[in-house]
């Protein structure tokens, strides 16, 4: 990845850019999820901007899968459980009125692969998990823009990410590297000192590592500022979640760990801060609403014209900045040092995290196990062989070994009441 890529200086991948001036055609992978639901809204507030041609989600919500294509008229409906085939089927015949052409549906686990090749401008990556690599790495080779919310995809397979995409062919969503995107504005890269990634400090702000202990599943899922998924939720209280977004800033920005900083911000008001060598910093700051970040994506170059709410500066407020506490909250630690490790070490981390978290979840794992049981999958895994080049294959063979490692160690962890 040259640091062109990232670099809110360079205008962005033009390839499949409208010529008549219309709409630009937008695939969404995930459209069902959060995010999805979210650029949704985006683009049915702008249609001469945004033109959805092709939706995806796994199909566990087949109604609102079916209500999304007759609502947006895609081309395609692609759908990862083959058994959510006929129910689709069915419920788009009822949408759709007599005569009129129903989408193609492609099924299977890799359609939304499959869909991120399909012709357009930019697909958006709204998929939660490693799942998302194969999707954005063929969106990558089909040059397509790719409006990048799955992180994951990056952090497991930063180097063949990296070596397929174009100066400009990704824009960042995630609230705090699309912040960190649009601070760059204010300088040249050579002239930042550091990143400041700023954390809400979830739930559990304030409490010690002897509090957490005791946190249920229902408490986890209680977030104070973002309505999330709760694998995402739950890595926010664990803030395996900031730890996850300091290595993708460092995959993005080409910034060296040792200067990528997360600091807690309660009101979650500013969502990220550069600061330049003159010491000046620079911050992103907006109310917590995801629908801005992923407008800017969808348009970037060009901002989207009240995307999203801003601020009543005329009521008072009060923004809170602390340090984190890295004693209850090991995770960020830990990130930084699978992110130095590199290979498929950040593939083992997140992998043997969604297992533990499923555990939690399901009552299996106290909440302090989360981050200890992955460290020591992290740690069984072991420092990388030096001269190993990465593919697909070996992070997933990375992958199922943590998952089996993962469930294994929170397995021994209930049985023993550890």
């Amino acid at each position: 990845m040259t640091d062109a890529l990232a670099d809110p200086h360079y205008r962005p991948h033009t390839a499949g850019e409208p010529a008549n001036g219309g709409p630009r055609d937008i695939v969404i992978l995930g459209s069902t999820g959060s995010i999805g639901t979210q650029a949704i809204d985006v683009v049915l507030r702008n249609p001469d901007r945004f033109r959805v041609t092709a939706i995806s989600a796994a199909g566990s919500r087949v109604r609102l899968l079916a209500e999304q294509a007759h609502q947006l008229r895609v081309q395609t409906v692609a759908v990862s459980d083959e058994a959510a085939v006929g129910p689709l089927r069915e419920l788009l015949a009822e949408l759709y009125g007599p005569g009129e052409a129903l989408p193609e549906i492609i099924a299977g686990p890799g359609a939304a692969t499959e869909a991120a090749a399909l012709e357009c401008h930019s697909v958006l990556n709204g998929i939660t998990g490693s799942i998302g690599l194969r999707p954005t790495l063929a969106a990558l080779q089909a040059d397509r823009v790719l409006i990048l919310a799955n992180k994951e995809s990056l952090i497991v397979g930063g180097p063949l990410v990296k070596a397929l995409a174009k100066p400009g062919q990704i824009v960042p969503v995630d609230s705090e590297h699309s912040a960190l995107f649009q601070a760059m504005m204010a300088g040249r890269r050579q002239e930042v000192r550091k990143l400041l990634v700023t954390a809400s400090g979830g739930p559990f702000r304030g409490r010690s590592r002897a509090e957490l202990a005791a946190v249920t599943p229902a408490d986890a899922l209680a977030h104070p500022t973002w309505d999330m998924g709760p694998v995402i939720t739950v890595n926010s209280a664990t803030l395996v979640n900031k730890g996850l977004e300091v290595i993708e800033a460092h995959l993005l920005y080409d910034v060296p760990f040792d200067r990528i900083e997360v600091v807690v911000h309660p009101q979650s008001y500013i969502h990220s801060m550069v600061e330049f060598v003159d010491g000046s910093t620079i911050a992103q700051a907006s109310p917590p609403d995801m629908r801005m970040p992923i407008a800017l994506g969808l348009g970037w170059p060009d901002r989207v014209p009240d995307a999203a709410p801003a601020f009543d500066w005329s009521k008072a407020s009060t923004w809170e900045f602390f340090p984190l506490d890295e004693d209850a909250f090991p995770s960020v630690a830990l990130a930084r040092h699978v992110g130095s490790l590199g290979g498929t070490a950040p593939a083992v981390f997140n992998a043997a995290n969604e297992e533990c978290v499923d555990a939690f979840l399901a009552g299996r794992l106290a909440f302090t196990g989360i981050v200890d049981t992955v460290a020591q999958v992290v740690e069984e895994h072991g420092t990388p062989e030096p001269g190993t080049s990465l593919t697909v294959e070996n992070v997933l063979e990375a992958e199922a070994w943590a998952r089996a490692r993962a469930v294994e160690l929170a397995r021994t962890s209930e049985a023993t009441g550890v």
